[in-house]
C-alpha cells in the first residue's frame, strides 16, 4: 500500500487547531464570542508582553484564573514590546507566545493590543475583573479609571520571587 503521509498541521499535532481558535487578534470578535457563550461567565482579563515564559508567568496565571471562570490574557504585540522592552525584544513572535499561554490549561484565550497600555482592550471586552501581577497600586494604574468605569474591579497578585524574563536573559548571555 502506498498512502500518502498527511502533512496538515492537524496530523503532526492532534489538537493544534483547537489552540488556535483560542487566538483572538479581533477583540472585536473575542467580544461576540464571549457575549454568546459565556454571558453568566465571571471574566478575569490580565495582560503582558510573556516573552519567554518562565515558572512565574505559569503560578500568576493559575491564580488569575483562580479569580473566576474564564481567563482572558492580552498579550503585547511584537512591536508594542519593541517599544517597552527595547531592540531585540521580543525574543519569542506574537504567535508563539500566543500558542504557548493558550496551551496552558488555565488560559481560556488570547487576545493581541498594539498600545502600551491594555485601556482599549479592556474598554471593549469589560472583564469583570483585571488582573495585575507584582507591586502595583490599583488606582496608580493608567487603566484603573477604564475599569471603574464599566463597573469592573482590579486585582493585584504578588510576583513570584525568583523570575522574571529579563534576569532569565541575563543568565543565558552570562553563560554564554
Amino acid at each position: 500500500m502506498n498512502a500518502e503521509k498527511d502533512s496538515s498541521p492537524d496530523a503532526q499535532a492532534p489538537g493544534l487547531e483547537q489552540l488556535l481558535s483560542r487566538i483572538y487578534p479581533d477583540r472585536e470578535k473575542l467580544k461576540q464570542r464571549l457575549s454568546r457563550d459565556y454571558a453568566t461567565a465571571r471574566v478575569v482579563f490580565t495582560n503582558g508582553c510573556f516573552d519567554i515564559l518562565h515558572p512565574g508567568h505559569v503560578s500568576y496565571l493559575f491564580r488569575a484564573r483562580a479569580l473566576g471562570d474564564i481567563l482572558i490574557v492580552g498579550v503585547n504585540s511584537d512591536e508594542s514590546v519593541r517599544r517597552l522592552k527595547g531592540a531585540g525584544r521580543p525574543v519569542n513572535s506574537i504567535q508563539d507566545r500566543c500558542l504557548m499561554l493558550v496551551a496552558l490549561a488555565c488560559v481560556d484565550f488570547t487576545t493581541i493590543f498594539e498600545d502600551q497600555t491594555p485601556i482599549e482592550t479592556l474598554r471593549i471586552l469589560q472583564p469583570d475583573i483585571h488582573c495585575k501581577g507584582g507591586d502595583y497600586i490599583a488606582d496608580e494604574l493608567p487603566e484603573s479609571e477604564t475599569v471603574r468605569a464599566y463597573g469592573g474591579r482590579i486585582e493585584i497578585l504578588p510576583f513570584v520571587p525568583g523570575y522574571s524574563t529579563s534576569s532569565f536573559l541575563e543568565r543565558i548571555q552570562h553563560n554564554s
